[in-house]
């Protein structure tokens, strides 16, 4: 099987709710419910994996010069924020406490995806498991992202912005998809907070191995070697950006 290199991926993630520590932004509550594909019923008990970038268009636990301030930012690896792991329920659901992805230069606003379905808890509250059963990515109506971005800290983000339609990853998603995801208002205007809803399809016995960026161990973090020339390989929602 070939390994997909997920770009902004780290093991070692903590299962946990709320996932937005000291970051700034929008309040974004995120309910995922999980499918069985093959039987249209709730997974129970499978561990969903969520991760994305901040106001400002970076990602925690990342030291790269595709990230942030790039390869000088070196305590950045240690970072947790907007990264955690949670439990299914009997209805296969989850909720995050999170904020609302920022943008940064190359790809739409987004948030990562994995499905664990064997996966264990360790002692301390984290899992490693590289074969989840989905990886993929969840997208926003782009008048929100609009609304959103006329908000501080991301007003102040100086990455370049790209619009969904210019997005390479979202032009792969499979014809009949929808990778959008549903929201509302907490107030009438985007500032007060957003709830966001999607649900995931999986196949519970399918296996996609992928390679992280960084491997959360004791005594601390490991950046891995990154293939650059992954940046742009078509492979749909195995793309980790």
């Amino acid at each position: 099987m070939k390994r997909k290199r997920n770009l902004q991926d780290v093991t070692g993630e903590e299962v946990r709710q709320d996932i937005f520590e000291d970051q700034e932004g929008v309040p974004f509550a995120l309910d995922l419910q999980v499918i069985d594909v093959t039987s249209c019923t709730p997974v129970k008990d499978a561990y969903v994996e969520i991760w994305s970038a901040n106001s400002t268009g970076v990602y925690s636990g990342i030291v790269s010069n595709l990230n942030g301030a790039g390869l000088r930012d070196a305590a950045n690896l240690e970072t947790t924020f907007l990264r955690g792991i949670q439990k299914t329920d009997e209805d296969g659901a989850v909720q995050f406490h999170t904020l609302f992805p920022g943008f940064y230069t190359g790809r739409a606003v987004h948030v990562h995806i994995m499905v664990h379905v064997n996966a264990e808890v360790h002692e301390n509250g984290t899992i490693i498991d590289q074969t989840p059963s989905h990886v993929g990515q969840i997208y926003f109506d782009q008048d929100l992202i609009t609304s959103v971005r006329a908000v501080a800290p991301y007003s102040t983000n100086q990455q370049q912005f790209m619009q969904n339609s210019a997005d390479y990853v979202l032009r792969l998603e499979p014809a009949g998809s929808d990778p959008f995801v549903h929201y509302a208002l907490v107030g009438e205007e985007a500032a007060a907070g957003v709830v966001g809803w999607f649900t995931v399809g999986i196949d519970p016995v399918a296996a996609r191995e992928v390679a992280a960026a960084t491997n959360r161990m004791e005594g601390g973090s490991k950046s891995n070697p990154i293939n650059f020339g992954n940046f742009l390989a078509p492979v749909g929602r195995d793309v980790g950006r």
